[in-house]
């Protein structure tokens, strides 16, 4: 068994020769990785921005972390320098050789100034107060390397990605949103007059402020992944970004909705004036008819038909001269509306008219039964009846008398079909004549 001393057993030449080959990896791992870091496009635009919030706090811990970095480096090459200088001595190093590198290698032989940590702002590995120096062992100062490495690197791709993600976006929409606010003034869309105007005002201000907080403060958007302890593990928040350009898309919809009424403006409005003309004469038509209702049939209520609503009349006069002063914004919702208000209005017409003519159809109804009840008759024999005859006089002068009642004029057509029922009951049967006798009408 070899000597030993603080640090262990003293290694022999070929432990210090596989200890020096090892470290002299992790040294030109740990260089590519700070001078990658030194390179990185994400840290020239921190060194370069004017950051705020929480991107500045953590850029100022991340500046301090990247020098301390650099100090530990030099630290760590030096230390590596000394102990290859130490092996290069001799082909076959001496014990007292083996002794300092294995104190070298193992042992905390390589001491950092304290004002350098404290300089950086950073804590020290113990987590104690500052001193005026720091000694680590070289597995310790890899460690702590790689600790401040990672988290340097985590803030410095994360900002980097939030700018190259959002920013540019933000640009896109804004130039959308420039060309929607020209297309929405050409159309007479414009804040305060109508209210997708007064969205695109709260977009442009939205964006604007979006804008500048991701520019000086990236971080704020950024929403790490949970789970994840790789350097830049997450994305963007693209919250407000999102909820904006649905918006716009809702603005740009309605705009196309207006630009619609643009076009066809002239073909709707004459339109809604044939539907509200054939309102009106189907309510004159109603008026007519109850007039002539009252005339001729007696003990009716009949319903009293209104006039045009003049509101709509009105509405649509308002609607020409949006049209005719292009005011296409105040047209779109008026046009719909009258549209949906006329439709309705020539359905009330029309159930007016249907009301009002209800005891007209009722009567036509009745004589209709009473001539084809005796067409049956006459068919079968039996137009000369003398009691059919009588009925049918009687029913015939109710049905076509002025005014006409309508309740006692159909008990007569009743006692009418009554009276055939009866003589068609009674009647023998002739083969070849009448067939079986049809109880249920005048037939087909």
């Amino acid at each position: 068994m070899g000597d030993t001393g603080p640090t262990g057993p003293v290694m022999d030449r070929d432990e210090v020769d596989r200890a020096l080959a090892r470290l002299g990896a992790e040294h030109e791992a740990v260089e590519t990785s700070l001078l990658a870091l030194q390179d990185h496009a994400g840290r020239r635009l921190l060194e370069g921005a004017e950051l705020t919030g929480v991107t500045g706090e953590r850029w100022a811990a991340a500046e301090a972390s990247i020098t301390l970095l650099w100090t530990y480096f030099d630290a760590y090459t030096g230390a590596l320098r000394t102990a290859r200088e130490i092996r290069s001595r001799r082909r076959w190093s001496s014990r007292e050789d083996l002794a300092e590198l294995t104190e070298l290698l193992r042992g905390e032989a390589v001491t950092v100034a304290g004002g350098a940590t404290a300089t950086a702002g950073a804590p020290t590995l113990n987590g104690g107060p500052g001193r005026l120096s720091e000694r680590y062992s070289l597995a310790a100062l890899v460690d702590r390397m790689n600790q401040l490495y990672a988290a340097s690197l985590d803030m410095v791709v994360a900002a980097d990605a939030v700018w190259s993600a959002l920013p540019a976006r933000i640009d896109l929409l804004a130039a959308e949103l420039q060309r929607t606010r020209r297309l929405a003034h050409s159309v007479g869309v414009r804040p305060g007059e109508h209210p997708a105007g007064d969205d695109l005002e709260r977009i442009t201000r939205t964006l604007t402020k979006l804008r500048e907080r991701v520019v000086s403060d990236p971080l704020a958007f950024w929403l790490p992944a949970e789970g994840s302890s790789a350097p830049g593990g997450g994305r963007p928040d693209t919250t407000v970004y999102d909820r904006e350009a649905r918006a716009l898309e809702d603005v740009r919809r309605e705009i196309d909705a207006v630009l619609a009424v643009r076009q066809d403006a002239e073909q709707r409005i004459v339109r809604l004036r044939d539907v509200l003309s054939r309102a009106d004469r189907t309510l004159a038509e109603a008026r007519t008819a109850r007039g002539e209702v009252l005339a001729k049939i007696a003990a009716t209520e009949v319903p009293v038909v209104s006039g045009p609503p003049t509101v709509l009349q009105e509405q649509l006069a308002a609607a020409a001269e949006y049209r005719r002063h292009a005011q296409w914004h105040r047209l779109s919702p008026l046009l719909e509306s009258l549209e949906e208000k006329a439709e309705d209005e020539l359905l009330r017409a029309r159930e007016s008219l249907t009301a009002v003519t209800a005891p007209l159809a009722v009567r036509a109804e009745l004589r209709g039964r009473l001539d084809a009840y005796k067409a049956k008759m006459a068919r079968l024999g039996f137009a000369e009846d003398p009691e059919l005859v009588e009925k049918y006089e009687k029913a015939r002068r109710m049905l076509w008398s002025a005014p006409c009642d309508l309740r006692v004029a159909e008990q007569a057509v009743l006692r009418y079909q009554h009276a055939a029922a009866a003589l068609l009951g009674s009647a023998p049967r002739v083969p070849g004549q009448g067939g079986p006798v049809d109880r249920t009408g005048p037939g087909a």
